[in-house]
C-alpha cells in the first residue's frame, strides 16, 4: 500500500465523520487560539514596557534625598538635598552629559476665571532634552531667563484643557501661580504619563525663578544625572557618591544621607513580572491544548472500535500492520493540523480584537505561531499513538468476526 493510498484513506474516514472530525479538532482549535492570543497580549505588554523605558531614558539616574543617621539609628528628619548639591555635581562632576535639578510642587494656577492645582516643576533648560520632551509651539526658557530669574513658564500639552482654554490662547498671555504672574512662552507635545509623573500635566519653570521667587526654598525635590554611557554607570555612581559625601561633610563610617535610583530598575522588574505572566497564561492555554489532545485520543479510540471490521476487511486484502499504523496516526494528525491553522487564524482575530476594544497593545510574533503549531503536531503524534497501535495490533481474523 503506497504513502498516497493511505492519505487517501484517511482523508476520506475524516470526509465521512465531518461533524466528528470537527468536534474531535475543536479543542485543538481553542487551545491554539488561547495561546496565541494570550502570548500576543503579553509580548504587547513587554514591548509597551521596553517603550516606556526608552522614553524614560535607560542613561538617566535619580538623585533624592535619604534618611538622617546617628550613631547608626535613623532620625525622624530627613536630610535635604539642595541647590548646592546639583551646583557641586555640576562643578566637580567629569563623567556627566547633563546635572539637572528640580524643585516641584503643587500650586493654586489661575487663568481668567479658572483656579486649579496643577503641578509646578522650577528646573533648568536642559531639562526637556535630559527628559525626551518636544515642543509644541513657542519656545523654551533659556539660562538667561534662569539668571535673570524670569517670570516665564512652558506648559504640559494637557495644561490648557485643565484651564479650559486651547494652547492658542495660552500661548502669550499670563496665568497666575500662586497669585504670581508669569508668561506662557512655550506648549510641550503630549509625552504620557511616567510612572507617578505626568509631564502633560505639569508646569515647568526656570530654576531660580522657582527658588527665589515662588518656592522660597532650595530643598531640592530629585536632581536628575543624565551619563554619557550606561557602559559608565558603575564609575558614575561612584562620583556621585563622592561628591554628594564630601558636600554633606559625612565621615567614612557614616552612611549615605541620599539615595541614588537607576531608572531601569523598576521597568525591569515590571518587565520581568510581565514575561511571568506571558509564560502562565500560555502554560494555563497549552492545557486546554493537552485537554484537546486527551479527546482527540478518545475519538480515535472509538473510531478504532467502530471500524474494526473495516481494518479486519484492509489487513485481509494485503494491508500491513503499519500501513494501518500511519492510516490512523495520519488521520489525528490532520485533525491537529487543520485544527491548529484555523487557531493560528482564530487566535490573531481574537488579539485584535481585544486590541480594538481596550486599547491594548498586541504582537502576534512567528515564534509563537511556530510553537503553537509544532505543539499541535507534536498532540497530534502523542495522542494518536496509542489508537494507531491498538488498530494495527487487531487480528485479521477477529476482526472480521467482530459484529
Amino acid at each position: 500500500m503506497t504513502y498516497l493510498e493511505i492519505l487517501r484513506v484517511a482523508f476520506s474516514a475524516i470526509r465521512a465523520s465531518k461533524l466528528r472530525s470537527f468536534l474531535t479538532a475543536l479543542g485543538i482549535v481553542i487551545g491554539v487560539g488561547a495561546v496565541i492570543t494570550m502570548v500576543a497580549l503579553g509580548s504587547g505588554a513587554q514591548a509597551a514596557v521596553r517603550e516606556q523605558l526608552e522614553a524614560l531614558g535607560t542613561d538617566l539616574l535619580s538623585v533624592t534625598a535619604g534618611q538622617s543617621y546617628m550613631h547608626g539609628v535613623a532620625r525622624a528628619e530627613r536630610v535635604s538635598l539642595t541647590s548646592d548639591d546639583a551646583y557641586a555635581l555640576m562643578r566637580d562632576g567629569t563623567r556627566f552629559k547633563a546635572v539637572v535639578p528640580s524643585l516641584d510642587r503643587r500650586l493654586q494656577v489661575e487663568f481668567g476665571d479658572r483656579n486649579v492645582s496643577i503641578d509646578v516643576i522650577a528646573t533648568t533648560p536642559e531639562f526637556a532634552g535630559v527628559k525626551r520632551l518636544e515642543l509644541g509651539v513657542g519656545r523654551l526658557f533659556t539660562q538667561g531667563d534662569d539668571y535673570g530669574r524670569r517670570r516665564v513658564a512652558v506648559l504640559g500639552s494637557n495644561v490648557p484643557n485643565e484651564l479650559q482654554t486651547d494652547a492658542a490662547t495660552l500661548l502669550g498671555s499670563e496665568i497666575n501661580i500662586r497669585g504670581i504672574a508669569f508668561e506662557v512662552i512655550g506648549i510641550f507635545q503630549p509625552k504620557g504619563t511616567e510612572g507617578r509623573d505626568d509631564p502633560d500635566e505639569t508646569i515647568y519653570i526656570p530654576f531660580r525663578t522657582g527658588e527665589y521667587r515662588l518656592f522660597g526654598s532650595n530643598r531640592l525635590s530629585e536632581v536628575t544625572v543624565q551619563m554619557y554611557s550606561t557602559a559608565d554607570m558603575g564609575p558614575v555612581l561612584l562620583e556621585i557618591e563622592t561628591i554628594l559625601r564630601a558636600e554633606h561633610r559625612l565621615r567614612p563610617e557614616q552612611p549615605n544621607d541620599f539615595r541614588i535610583q537607576d531608572r531601569t530598575q523598576f521597568l525591569t522588574a515590571q518587565a520581568e513580572a510581565g514575561e511571568t505572566l506571558t509564560y502562565l497564561l500560555a502554560g494555563i492555554a497549552a492545557v486546554s491544548l493537552m485537554v484537546g489532545g486527551i479527546g482527540i485520543m478518545n475519538i480515535m479510540l472509538v473510531s478504532v472500535t467502530q471500524r474494526t471490521r473495516e481494518i479486519g476487511i484492509r489487513k485481509a486484502l494485503g494491508a500491513t500492520r503499519r500501513n494501518v499504523l500511519l492510516q490512523f496516526l495520519v488521520e489525528a494528525l490532520t485533525l491537529c493540523i487543520l485544527g491548529g491553522i484555523v487557531g493560528i487564524v482564530g487566535g490573531w482575530g481574537a488579539a485584535v480584537f481585544f486590541s480594538n476594544l481596550n486599547g491594548w497593545r498586541v504582537i502576534v510574533t512567528p515564534q509563537a505561531v511556530g510553537v503553537a503549531v509544532g505543539f499541535s503536531v507534536a498532540v497530534g503524534l502523542f495522542f494518536g499513538v496509542w489508537p494507531a497501535r491498538q488498530a494495527a495490533a487487531l487480528d485479521p481474523i477477529e476482526a472480521l468476526r467482530y459484529e
